[in-house]
């Protein structure tokens, strides 16, 4: 396995894994939008986000060249800083998802210890995520990993203007 950080070659996988956590779904058959392109472009620019992959096949040094091997996992981290945690980072852990046909063979609990390790590397005091109160399974697995229901999220969808 090869954890990296995404390229664009790899977006139509992201999105597959994204849009259907229940199915696999051909990456070539996911329609990439303009604001897909903005949204990557602008996490790839940015040095507080990382688009993170886990592929089957593949080198670290494949990021130059495009990537390489089938994306198994992806996640988004981005590194927030703030006055709390003694002036430390904290690492936000986002869009978590594991290939559906590839669960239960602990390709998760690698892409979320791998993540820990790269925020560590940065000096952070501590990863947080939220997830949906509907992913039961998901919340079982965090729990697994020693991560602690220690707040309660909200969220406000914004309208567009």
């Amino acid at each position: 396995m090869i954890f990296r950080i995404a390229t664009r070659r790899d977006l139509p996988a992201v999105l597959a894994l994204l849009a259907d956590e229940d199915r696999v779904l051909d990456p070539a058959s996911m329609p990439v939008g303009e604001e897909h392109e903005r949204a990557f472009a602008e996490i790839e620019s940015d040095a507080r986000n990382e688009m993170l992959v886990l592929t089957d096949t593949g080198t670290d040094t494949d990021t130059e060249a495009g990537g390489g091997g089938t994306v198994l996992g992806c996640l988004q981290l981005t590194y927030v800083p703030g006055l709390g945690q003694g002036g430390q980072e904290r690492a936000l852990v986002e869009a978590v998802r594991v290939r559906a046909d590839r669960r239960g063979e602990g390709l998760g609990a690698e892409l979320m210890r791998l993540a820990a390790e790269r925020a560590r590397g940065r000096g952070c005091g501590l990863i947080q995520l939220t997830s949906n109160k509907r992913r039961t399974a998901a919340h079982r697995f965090y729990e697994r990993l020693g991560f602690a229901r220690s707040h309660e999220g909200f969220k406000l969808p914004l309208e567009r203007r």
